[in-house]
């Protein structure tokens, strides 16, 4: 089971790594209840991220969803389960 997933979390470890210039962490665990991933609290499995960060400048879009994926490893260990990027 996920244990301290929350958009916040996600948002600071986000916000260290990547000095985004614009950051929105969304949690949509809810609306996938009953989905492959999800607990029975439905939160905490499912979030969108919309981002922009100086770091991203000249990288390919796949490169920037690895930062992404690279700097949220912590939660996809405890059990994130689908992360949407959304680069800006």
């Amino acid at each position: 089971m996920p244990t301290g997933i929350t958009a916040q979390a996600i948002e600071a470890r986000l916000a260290e790594l990547l000095a985004p210039t614009s950051l929105e962490v969304v949690d949509e665990s809810a609306a996938h209840a009953g989905h492959a991933g999800a607990d029975e609290s439905g939160s905490g499995t499912h979030f969108r991220v919309r981002i922009a960060s100086p770091q991203f400048a000249g990288i390919s879009r796949v490169a920037r969803h690895r930062l992404v994926y690279d700097s949220l490893r912590q939660f996809t260990d405890q059990g994130l389960h689908a992360l949407a990027i959304e680069i800006l």
